[in-house]
């Protein structure tokens, strides 16, 4: 049987640590949670493997690195109130809710969304709700947003979720450019974006997120 609590303090030695992100908040959040819960049942033994867990067609739940450097760049603050974009079951909802002041969970698919309110319900995560909706439309009754998390590849920001940003506020995502993608953080300032590349990285891009197809004549 394997000791999930012993494989969480693993994950944080071994892959969080070493990936330079000393942040005390999002160490203490990612010990808190258990991750094996926001997994298939199938798929709770590799829920801290250093690799993305996948949870549907096109979807996975990051791998901890890539997601704790992404958290490290997005600059979470007690005070922010975030949106995270395709959470799955929920566990990136939980992460941050341990980070900010409230954060609303949304995500397209019906059973991941339930069984992320239960789960976040089960947990005590009360400054956390989940949404269920497309993921490229935000959730706009909310907003706007210090922080938008998006747990996915981007190849386009779509202006409905631009729009629900904050000024000053930061959207981090991973971008794709074919098979190859980094991590960026977008900025809004004077009510447009400036992007900043943070480290390489790679995820399925999100339904809602591709480029328009370019016809040739």
């Amino acid at each position: 049987m394997t000791d999930f609590e012993a494989a969480r303090v693993a994950m944080v030695d071994s892959q969080v640590r070493p990936s330079d992100v000393t942040s005390l908040p999002i160490i203490e959040a990612m010990l808190h949670v258990p991750r094996e819960r926001f997994v298939p049942a199938a798929l709770r033994p590799v829920a801290y493997a250093g690799e993305h867990v996948p949870l549907s067609e096109g979807r996975v739940l990051l791998d901890p690195r890539v997601f704790a450097k992404m958290l490290d760049a997005a600059e979470i603050g007690p005070d922010d109130l975030v949106l995270d974009v395709a959470c799955g079951f929920g566990y990136s909802t939980a992460v941050i809710s341990r980070l900010c002041a409230a954060t609303v969970g949304l995500e397209s698919d019906a059973a991941m969304a339930a069984r992320a309110a239960e789960l976040l319900a089960e947990l005590e995560c009360d400054n956390a709700q989940v949404k269920e909706g497309p993921l490229d439309q935000g959730v706009a009754e909310h907003a706007p947003y210090d922080v938008i998390f998006v747990n996915g590849g981007v190849e386009v920001i779509p202006d409905a979720l631009a729009a629900q940003l904050r000024e000053g506020g930061r959207l981090v995502a991973i971008e794709m450019r074919g098979v190859m993608g980094s991590c960026a953080v977008w900025t809004r300032a004077a009510g447009t974006l400036s992007r900043r590349r943070m480290f390489d990285a790679a995820a399925p891009v999100l339904e809602g997120f591709r480029k328009a197809p370019e016809f040739v004549f």
